[in-house]
């Protein structure tokens, strides 16, 4: 299962056909195996990567590291889930280190994020602490790298 999990990974695109003849396994085969990896929710979704500059999507995009109380019975999972079900957050991650939650949020501009973080999150009782911090430009995502620009190494000489 996980030669197949590797594959989808790089190629959610990849056909059972074609999972198959890398792996010799029947096509038939490999779509049962993907099927019971989804019903177990090993593999919970697929996702595109997008450019926002090439698809021209405005969207101001945040990291907000999440200082919160831990429950006495949940523990930070009560809080996590709560925070993940706003629409505006895209991805939740418990961490260690300084802060408690990594909540990354998208809006359509500066105000929403803000908003978001002062009225909806901010808000919540036992978020302690928020800090907020706006992606500028992206280079790399989920292992994969946007066409960057091709700069040359050495500097000209000239006259």
């Amino acid at each position: 299962m996980q030669e197949i999990l590797d594959i989808l990974e790089q190629d959610a695109l990849a056909t059972p056909e074609k999972i198959g003849q890398l792996l010799k396994l029947p096509a038939e085969e490999v779509r049962r195996r993907v099927r019971q990896l989804e019903e177990d929710k090993v593999i919970v979704g697929y996702k595109t990567i997008i450019d926002d500059d090439k698809a021209d999507r405005q969207l101001v995009k945040a990291l907000i590291e999440v200082k919160i109380t831990p429950e006495r019975d949940g523990g930070f999972n009560h809080l996590a889930a709560r925070i993940a079900k706003y629409a505006e957050v895209k991805t939740c991650y418990l961490m260690s280190g300084g802060y408690d939650l990594l909540v990354i949020v998208e809006g359509a501009d500066l105000r929403q994020v803000a908003t978001f973080v002062s009225e909806k999150l901010a808000t919540i009782s036992g978020v302690l602490s928020t800090a907020t911090h706006f992606m500028l430009k992206a280079y790399k995502e989920q292992g994969t790298l946007y066409q960057l620009e091709q700069f040359e190494e050495r500097l000209k000489v000239s006259p």
